[in-house]
């Protein structure tokens, strides 16, 4: 609860932490102003939390906001709407800390939950064990990142004696304040992150792109304000050859340690360096500082430069300041700056990019830079629950965490271009995260490919999965090809402008698609047994990899062979174009006419591994399915002969989006392709959670049946997505779970590489894109729009007819890229009637002369 203080511009809260009255008077304002409905009273309420929990009867957190009222207008400071605590429980592993869009530090808090990739975990039960600068967003493997935690100390032992602060990451955790709805006392907004803690300190976080500011508030009465600050302890407490170097006049703390990558065999090295200082009074030299190890602070009372090194499980600093007054809460602020170069460069980023320690000016720049980037989409909201508008922008939101901008952090190579990280990983991302990206942020985009095709000059092959400068497992083929392919094919025109050599682009493709790296579980392709048999063997064991996947990676690879003769095409390289062509269609390869489900022999015709001798080995099409009698899990691991890669076959036999017509006519034709659709959703091997199900709803596209596609891709948001702590049903995925949902949100489903988008009916009256590259907007109409029905069954969402500036447009089920270039008015012309057609023109397919 809050009460107001009638002596200062403070709002004193329950347990005797403060916070800021003029960033509470502006969050207000921000909110107060998105909808008629709004009050001020609601907004007050969200500062305190952003959602609220209580147990269910299975244990875990559901949201308990009253019901959510109708958006009335549109939205004028998106921003002010994103939840950051969707899918922060649950396995979620979203990170909802302070960052930029696509910034390098990730300030936030730290849990001892089971679950936190992400560092947090919205169940209050768990312990916070410090606020650490680095995190990734929504992965699974190993811990990622989570280094140089810091922690506040109120009081110490019996006695709050220096030598008694419990340093260790087990001695010092702590449970957060817990409110009366039982949910963690938190609140976060895009650049923002607090929490009370239950020591009765406040703690309150921003960023830079490489620095971190962090607000610590002792209650009134602190005699002691102490903080620790970690250099070991990682999410994985992997670290070795740690150094602390710490300055006793000027309280300065510098430190590095190697660390172990999260999803691969690699290390790396990172540093930090953090300076202190009073927010708001002269917070002086510490009264008391020094190292510490394990669970024991050493304290020295004179200036000193102490190192230590080792192999030491756990070290760090301790600093005891003096309080602001023995009346007054104490706040004081820490500067966090990181880099992978040195702790020079970490206390240069920090010096250069705060060098005022002005939190209120930081935490506005970042907040008005996610503002002015969420803008660019503008959706109408009449009609239109606010749940579905803060879902739609919280999703979009999570699109521009990763990967992050590591420019001029890079320890492997000297380069003057972009180099960005935590691509964690690129199967996950490249199916709609950068064909969503292209949509309002090219720019971005550019340096990102920029970065890419300078990895693979200095490393030979594109990077797929890297994390932390480290290479880690690629999870199947080399998918960074359609990501390549998706930003040439849209922007080749403006690519010079923005500084992408289409050469080195088109030489980064063909590294991938010709050289066989030296290990293929890190970069590039298995590629010569590709190229000789346009399949991968299950009975061949070569040196440079794990004998894997060979299914799934050879239906992408056949995709980003696909991608090439894309970009081929363009560039006039007829004869690559036609190589390339040919090798996308090397899916057939795996096609076994005579598989079929158990129970099931209508559902005939199966993706399938195949012996060096050509002829097929057998996987059930139920492996690795809710359906899988076995319970397999087709996770990475090199003991999994059996050819796929985290689906069933029965999904995976769908993914084969540059030729859905070849694989309709594989599967039986129409009739038996809506079949089999029906099957897998009937039957539960439509999996939410999981990528290479992501473009199934939208698959009744190619059988003529759109309405279908549009009923199925509704029910699946009104049945797995929302904005509770457990709104998405697994990972995030770097950001993978929130371009899926915001396309469907929007009416569309990319085909990666291509200038098609597969279109369905947004769930706005209205949303525009505007692309600051081109410097247009493209804005998409639903005529007679009435509402979006809650269970995503019926209702006047259905498309009958397309015009494109006022002309009719040939197809119901796709729109081109040039409609985007041009800044176009589409209008639908929605109804009721689910037998809709495509109209004239059915999507594209390479066996029907698509994507010529």
């Amino acid at each position: 609860m809050v009460a107001y203080s009638s002596t200062s511009s403070e709002i004193v809260q329950a347990g005797g932490t403060i916070l800021d009255l003029s960033f509470m008077v502006w969050t207000l304002l921000r909110i107060a102003t998105l909808y008629g409905l709004c009050t001020v009273a609601s907004a007050a309420a969200s500062h305190s939390k952003t959602s609220s929990l209580v147990p269910s009867p299975e244990g875990t957190f559901i949201s308990s906001f009253p019901p959510i009222p109708q958006a009335t207008g549109s939205v004028s400071s998106p921003a002010s709407i994103v939840n950051l605590f969707i899918g922060t429980t649950n396995g979620g592993h979203v990170f909802p800390g302070a960052t930029l869009p696509h910034g390098m530090v990730k300030v936030g808090m730290d849990t001892d939950s089971p679950g936190n990739q992400a560092g947090y975990d919205a169940n209050p039960v768990f312990n916070v064990t410090g606020f650490s600068q680095l995190h990734d967003d929504g992965t699974g493997g190993g811990v990622s990142l989570s280094q140089f935690k810091v922690f506040p100390f109120a009081f110490c032992g019996t006695d709050d004696k220096f030598e008694e602060c419990p340093t260790s990451l087990e001695g010092r955790r702590v449970l957060r304040k817990v409110l009366t709805d039982g949910s963690p006392d938190d609140f976060a907004q895009p650049g923002y992150f607090s929490s009370n803690l239950s020591t009765g300190v406040r703690v309150e976080l921003t960023a830079t792109r490489r620095t971190a500011l962090h607000r610590y508030t002792f209650p009134a009465g602190t005699a002691n304000p102490r903080i620790m600050v970690d250099i070991t302890n990682d999410g994985q407490q992997s670290s070795t050859e740690p150094v602390m170097l710490l300055n006793a006049t000027t309280a300065r703390v510098t430190g590095a340690a190697s660390f172990a990558a999260s999803f691969g065999p690699g290390r790396y090295r990172a540093f930090t360096c953090f300076d202190f200082q009073g927010d708001g009074f002269d917070l002086g030299p510490p009264v008391q500082s020094g190292g510490w190890l394990g669970n024991s602070g050493v304290q020295q009372t004179t200036n000193f430069n102490q190192l230590y090194f080792g192999f030491q499980s756990e070290l760090g600093a301790l600093l005891t300041f003096k309080p602001r007054s023995s009346k007054e809460s104490t706040s004081i602020l820490v500067r966090a700056g990181v880099s992978f170069i040195s702790s020079d460069q970490a206390c240069a980023n920090a010096e250069s990019e705060i060098p005022d320690f002005d939190f209120s000016s930081v935490q506005q720049t970042a907040f008005d830079t996610w503002d002015e980037l969420l803008g660019r989409i503008k959706v109408q909201t009449q009609g239109v629950s606010s749940e579905i508008v803060a879902l739609f922008y919280s999703s979009f939101y999570r699109i521009h965490i990763s990967p992050a901008d590591y420019t001029g952090e890079n320890p492997l190579w000297n380069s003057t271009e972009p180099y960005f990280d935590s691509f964690y990983c690129n199967w996950d991302t490249f199916r709609t995260l950068y064909s969503f990206m292209a949509l309002h942020d090219p720019v971005t985009f550019s340096r990102i490919v920029r970065g890419m095709i300078n990895i693979q000059q200095h490393e030979g092959w594109l990077p797929e999965c890297r994390g932390a400068t480290a290479q880690q497992f690629i999870q199947g083929g080399s998918n960074g090809d359609p990501i390549l392919g998706e930003f040439f094919v849209k922007y080749h025109e403006q690519a010079a402008l923005h500084n992408v050599s289409s050469t080195d682009l088109y030489n980064a493709l063909l590294a991938d698609a010709e050289l066989q790296p030296p290990d293929w579980d890190l970069q590039g392709r298995q590629v010569n047994i590709w190229k000789n048999l346009g399949y991968i063997p299950s009975d061949v064991w070569e040196p440079s990899g794990t004998n894997t996947k060979q299914v799934s990676r050879a239906l992408e690879y056949a995709f980003g062979d696909f991608a090439i003769s894309q970009v081929a095409k363009i560039l006039g390289l007829t004869n690559d174009s036609a190589k390339y062509v040919q090798r996308a269609g090397n899916f057939v390869n795996n096609w076994n006419p005579n598989t079929t489900v158990p129970g099931r022999p209508d559902i005939k015709g199966m993706m399938q591994p195949r012996f060096l001798n050509g002829t097929f080995n057998f996987t059930d099409p139920r492996h690795c399915s809710v359906n899988d009698p076995l319970h397999s899990t087709c996770f990475l691991d090199a003991v999994n002969t059996d050819g796929f890669y985290e689906s069933s076959p029965i999904v995976y036999s769908q993914f084969v989006p540059q030729d859905t017509a070849k694989l309709i006519e594989l599967q039986g034709g129409t009739e038996a392709f809506v079949s089999r659709l029906n099957f897998i959703f009937n039957q539960s091997y439509f999996d939410e959670t999981d990528e290479p199900s992501q473009q199934i709803p939208f698959m009744y596209h190619y059988a003529n049946k759109p309405g279908l596609s549009t009923q199925t891709s509704r029910q699946v948001i009104a049945q797995f997505f929302n904005t509770s702590v457990n709104g998405l049903p697994g990972n995030d995925d770097s950001g993978a779970m929130g371009s899926y949902v915001a396309f469907y949100l929007a009416g569309l489903y990319p085909v990666p590489a291509t200038r098609q988008l597969l279109l369905s009916s947004p769930w706005f009256p209205q949303i525009s894109f505007f692309n600051p590259i081109l410097n247009t907007t493209t804005t998409i109409k639903a005529k007679n729009f009435k509402e979006n029905p809650s269970d995503g069954t019926g209702g006047t969402v259905f498309v009958k007819s397309v015009t494109i500036d006022g002309k009719p447009w040939e197809s119901n089920c796709f729109v081109e890229w040039d409609a985007f270039i041009a800044g176009s008015t589409i209008e639908l012309e929605l109804t009721d009637d689910i037998n809709v057609t495509c109209g004239n023109v059915l999507p594209p397919s390479l066996s029907t002369g698509g994507f010529d």
